[in-house]
């Protein structure tokens, strides 16, 4: 894509958790390459894709990681929570059993990510309006109990799936630039401190290629 996608103020880590089949990498790819895959199969091990977008003026580049919700990758827990600033917790309004587990996932992301990790309570597959089996008002009460933000999403149709993830990359920048203007008043304006305070591996090439545990 040339150099104009290596152009950024601000790198942010965003985690997609949630049981397989909940549409979390149509929901990574109708966000960073506007497609969606009927047939998309379970996700094996972890990938990722970015994307910039522009927050008061500042360019922000999202590398959003997508993981396998099978239990049997979760040996590859600590190397994926690594660094991330922003998850959604994912969940099908069709299958309550995949919102029943939001707790548990909600735990694993407790003890693994950073404390003030940004969390986005996803109801995906709003499409399936008629099958719903997880009431809108019980999930939003979930959330605001839990302190979560919260959308209902359809990959397929792609409502509101802009907006999830313009949201939470705006909540992770207003609490990143308020805690650097708190923390280094002389140094706001740096773009490779505004890098820096976040943790994130500066390149996808690195994201790659330094954990072969991640591409089973």
């Amino acid at each position: 894509m040339g150099t104009k996608d290596d152009e950024y103020d601000y790198l942010f880590k965003v985690v997609l958790i949630g049981d397989s089949g909940v549409g979390k990498s149509n929901l990574l790819s109708r966000f960073t390459r506007n497609e969606f895959n009927l047939e998309s199969k379970s996700t094996i091990g972890v990938e990722f894709a970015t994307r910039s977008i522009q927050v008061d003026g500042k360019t922000i580049k999202a590398q959003i990681w997508d993981t396998a919700g099978q239990e049997r990758y979760r040996a590859i827990t600590s190397a994926y929570y690594r660094g991330a600033v922003g998850a959604l917790l994912v969940y099908d309004i069709a299958k309550h059993l995949t919102y029943e587990n939001v707790d548990r996932w909600l735990k694993e992301l407790r003890d693994h990510a950073d404390n003030n990790i940004v969390i986005m309570l996803v109801g995906n597959k709003s499409d399936l309006r008629h099958l719903r089996a997880v009431p809108t008002d019980e999930a939003k009460a979930f959330a605001e109990k839990n302190n979560l933000s919260f959308i209902e999403t359809s990959a397929l149709d792609s409502t509101n799936v802009e907006t999830a993830f313009q949201n939470i990359l705006t909540e992770i920048y207003k609490i990143v630039s308020q805690k650097q203007i708190r923390d280094s008043p002389d140094d706001e304006n740096s773009p490779s401190n505004n890098v820096q305070t976040i943790t994130v591996a500066p390149t996808d090439n690195s994201a790659s290629t330094k954990r072969p545990c991640c591409n089973m």
